[in-house]
């Protein structure tokens, strides 16, 4: 069994407010709770880096389950072991079974009431936003590894395989892993790295070069 890493190390109360605060706060089910995670585990609290993150999403989604118990339950054993995992899990479905009951009760008492009929609408608008910007975010680091044309091709691939013939989206993970696996794709180098020659020509000092006459 793999031993749980982590750049930055998490206690487990730290562990347990951070998804008690996601599960609280993740209105719209496991894909609003994603942009949560994000926010939480690799900007906020430097647990993950993105390319991890990214990894564990794509994973998280080809396996059963619901998406907003695996990736807790993966991040808190990584950052804590198995204490850590139960700990997230547990953090991130109280909320949620405790919040559903009390609610439940208080709509099915007061649903003709019309801001309780306008409160999940209301939410709608920023859940978008939020899920806008962690596509954006993968979508830069995608562009940054395979190149845009690259990243734009698959995306259109992806959304007619999903969009138009209906099939899983775990399928189409599951497909570009093996793809990726069998066929790696080259990493563009960074900027600073592509032409070294260039560079070394520019930091010449001026007597070794020749003057005009």
């Amino acid at each position: 069994m793999p031993q749980p890493t982590s750049s930055v190390p998490a206690s487990q109360g730290a562990i347990f407010t951070t998804f008690l605060r996601i599960g609280l706060l993740g209105f719209g089910g496991g894909p609003a709770m994603i942009p949560l995670i994000h926010a939480e585990v690799v900007k906020r609290r430097q647990w993950m880096e993105d390319d991890a993150f990214a990894d564990v999403l794509a994973i998280a989604n080809t396996l059963p389950g619901p998406i907003a118990t695996k990736m807790p339950g993966y991040i808190g054993y990584r950052i804590g072991g198995v204490t850590g995992c139960l700990n997230a899990v547990l953090a991130i479905v109280l909320p949620m079974v405790i919040a559903l009951i009390a609610l439940l009760g208080l709509f099915s008492r007061y649903r003709h009431v019309g801001w309780i009929q306008g409160m999940g609408q209301g939410v709608l608008p920023v859940v978008m936003v939020m899920m806008a910007q962690l596509t954006w975010d993968f979508f830069n680091k995608s562009r940054r590894g395979i190149g845009v044309w690259i990243s734009l091709a698959m995306i259109a691939v992806a959304a007619g395989l999903i969009l138009a013939l209906g099939v899983h989206p775990g399928w189409v993970i599951l497909a570009l892993l093996i793809a990726a696996w069998l066929l790696p794709v080259r990493r563009r180098p960074p900027p600073s790295e592509a032409a070294p020659a260039s560079s070394s020509v520019a930091e010449r000092p001026a007597s070794s070069r020749e003057t005009p006459r």
